[in-house]
């Protein structure tokens, strides 16, 4: 395996389209969490009288590299009072979450694995001195109520034991001292076998589990590759095995799998929980960097391009609990929802809809997509998700133009005081490879060599083609590159401003419901299609006005509504006959639509 490091988030810069996205992120919700809701402003982390378990932490997972990628001041100064806030309340056993100590026993431990990989994330961004000090003393703690057996894994901390690694690989690197070890091999004995519970991935249940989780599933994925090494274990390549799986029982179009909340099979009218999104592609970002296996990052781009702007408002001010592929209205549900486990709201956007988990976690999608365009080992510099960024370190600079994914050219800028090798990862789908000029065969992998004192600039570009995806269902969904693109339904909002169990929802953090104006019950008349560029807006992923569409021929079809309801398209259609003559429409990126048809019969 071919291990790659992660460079800083001072170090590494979005550029272009991408750093507008962050600043949208900044400017919304996720910039503005600590002014306007309770959960994370009164936090009992921070001695309020609100949530103090997982919501501050999951925050802030985002938030903190959110800062220092845009080297926002402001931002970067509440990270700290946070941080400063929480270490202020840490014991001198060790012990960091607000929870009275007689209450240990029976608290989830979840919240201390999840505080720690955040305090890795603060340290790895800011450099604070007293942080490796901190995880030190709150993983030995943990430790020693573990071995003691005062408490033991249960219910979330059970099913996420993986996520402690964050922290033990961070310790294990910087102290090398036996303990560690133990902790590591506690964990993963007291720990959910996803292994074990993997049938379970094959036959939909109504019934909420820990072992079929959406969340579970998606942070379960690089269990293996961030735990192996301290444990002393073999590499097997279990994220494959497993999620070859779920793909097959569970994928979705844009390569996420159905949980709303637990795995829900097939059909394209159940939902995907938006923080099984950002976790699935956390998962495959630490894959990629544990393994060098180039398969994760493509899986990766499929997800970050599509499933999470598709769940988050052009302003990033309000996001869906669940999106659904096949979603034609955005309206709460009068009677029983369609989802498998999840409420009457889920679907809607708003400030948190059916629970807050998403609220707080849905942060950390975009920055650590941000960290990972960038990877390095040695004087080895590889081009991961060729995003528009910039690599700064005492040595080299990089820096990648693109519009990518909407655009597949790019411009990589290279000066260096000493030798460095870049590596350009190609795409499964490219088509038509030139590298500075010269068409070039396919490749996984392309390699230039920059000598010490030389400014080099390599162009490289190629071709994508739009192509027919089979789905279930004899169904299909239309894919160029790593697009996937969707028949928009026009819309338009309800706008809900009320207060629930204290929690105020006013512009522009209320709710709104999504409901369809335009026509939908269409289905390809033709497998032809043609690609348009269009300018890439301040809002790069904007359902008004997309950077790229598709021309596509269609004809209407006698789709129909899934029976029991009003606002859900049938699962499959009713008739695949024409009604009336083809016509032409165009088709939106599928994270643009935010009501569409994405899983579609062929006529």
């Amino acid at each position: 395996m071919n291990k790659w490091n992660y460079f800083t988030a001072n170090e590494l810069k979005p550029k272009g389209w991408l750093k507008q996205q962050l600043k949208l992120q900044a400017n919304g919700l996720s910039g503005n969490l600590d002014k306007v809701w309770r959960d994370v402003r009164d936090s009992a982390w921070i001695g309020g009288n609100a949530e103090g378990w997982e919501r501050v932490p999951y925050w802030l997972d985002g938030f903190i590299p959110l800062a220092y990628l845009l080297n926002d001041d402001d931002l970067i100064a509440r990270a700290k009072k946070y941080i400063n806030a929480i270490l202020s309340y840490q014991k001198p056993s060790g012990w960091i979450c607000p929870c009275e100590e007689e209450k240990i026993p029976t608290y989830d431990t979840w919240a201390v694995q999840l505080i720690s990989k955040v305090l890795v994330v603060y340290y790895e961004c800011s450099g604070d001195e007293r942080i490796p000090g901190v995880i030190y003393k709150v993983m030995k703690n943990y430790y020693e109520l573990l071995s003691n057996k005062t408490i033991k894994l249960f219910n979330w901390g059970k099913s996420r034991w993986y996520e402690t690694f964050v922290a033990i690989n961070f310790l294990w690197k910087t102290y090398k001292e036996e303990w560690i070890k133990d902790l590591a091999k506690l964990l993963k004995e007291q720990g959910l076998d996803y292994e074990k519970a993997s049938p379970h991935f094959k036959r939909t249940l109504n019934e909420w589990t820990h072992e079929t989780h959406i969340v579970n599933i998606g942070m379960m994925l690089k269990s293996e590759a961030i735990s192996h090494e301290v444990l002393g274990e073999e590499y097997t390549d279990l994220a494959e095995r497993l999620y070859t799986i779920l793909k097959q029982f569970n994928g979705t179009a844009v390569g996420t799998f159905t949980g709303d909340e637990c795995l829900s099979g097939l059909s394209p009218i159940q939902g995907t929980e938006l923080c099984g999104v950002v976790e699935q592609m956390y998962s495959y970002e630490c894959l990629f960097a544990c393994t060098g296996d180039k398969k994760w990052a493509e899986r990766l781009e499929l997800v970050a391009f599509n499933a999470l702007p598709a769940t988050i408002s052009d302003d990033m001010w309000t996001h869906q609990y669940d999106q659904l592929s096949n979603q034609i209205s955005c309206k709460k549900f009068q009677c029983s929802p369609i989802f498998g486990t999840n409420g009457i709201e889920s679907h809607l956007f708003g400030l948190e809809p059916n629970y807050g988990c998403c609220t707080a976690n849905f942060n950390q999608g975009w920055p650590k997509f941000a960290l990972s365009a960038f990877m390095y080992n040695d004087n080895t510099v590889t081009s991961v998700v060729p995003i528009p960024s910039a690599v700064k370190t005492s040595d080299y600079y990089i820096e990648l133009k693109t519009n990518y994914p909407f655009e597949n050219s790019f411009i990589y800028t290279v000066k260096t005081k000493k030798d460095v090798t870049l590596k350009i990862r190609i795409p499964s789908f490219a088509k038509n490879l030139v590298a500075n000029g010269k068409s070039t065969p396919y490749c996984e992998e392309l390699t230039f060599m920059v000598k010490a004192g030389e400014n080099a600039t390599i162009n490289v570009e190629y071709e994508v083609v739009t192509e027919l995806i089979d789905r279930p269902h004899d169904l299909k969904s239309v894919k160029c590159g790593s697009l996937v693109f969707s028949v928009p339904i026009s819309y338009k909002t309800n706008m809900l401003e009320y207060t629930k169990n204290d929690v105020e929802r006013k512009y522009p953090y209320c709710d709104y419901e999504l409901i369809p104006t335009s026509e939908w019950q269409y289905a390809p008349a033709s497998p032809f299609f043609s690609l348009e560029k269009r300018k890439v807006s301040k809002v790069p992923f904007s359902s008004k006005n997309p950077p790229v569409v598709i021309n596509a021929e269609v004809v209407k079809i006698p789709w129909g509504i899934e029976p029991r309801y009003d606002t859900v398209c049938a699962k499959v259609p009713a008739s695949r006959e024409p009604v009336g003559k083809p016509k032409k429409i165009k088709l939106y990126p599928y994270g643009s639509a935010k009501l569409r048809i994405t899983e579609l019969p062929l006529v």
